[in-house]
């Protein structure tokens, strides 16, 4: 590679973030995440919710069920794990 190349690479992607809901902490450094998202139906029209399960390292062990965090893309940490935990937004009750 020359130094012309390099030099004009272009920035990283961002990552993806998601917001949701902490559904389990029984794992070591593990959690998940549930995240909702409306969707239209393509007949009805009617808005539906959807829901997506998210594992999420959390290497402190900062989040627990009910709290709303906010998770980030990042490389596989294992077979099911490719999020990691950014921050805890809200404490549950």
């Amino acid at each position: 590679m020359s130094t012309e190349t390099t030099a004009t690479m272009e920035p990283r992607n961002l990552r993806k973030e998601r917001v949701g809901i902490v559904t389990s902490d029984k794992m070591n450094k593990s959690i998940t995440v549930t995240v909702e998202r409306r969707v239209m139906h393509p007949k009805y029209g009617k808005f539906v919710k959807m829901s997506t399960k998210y594992m999420a390292h959390d290497e402190k062990g900062d989040a627990h069920v009910g709290d709303t965090v906010k998770i980030s893309e990042t490389r596989p940490m294992s077979k099911l794990k490719r999020w990691r935990l950014v921050e805890v937004l809200e404490r549950a009750k």
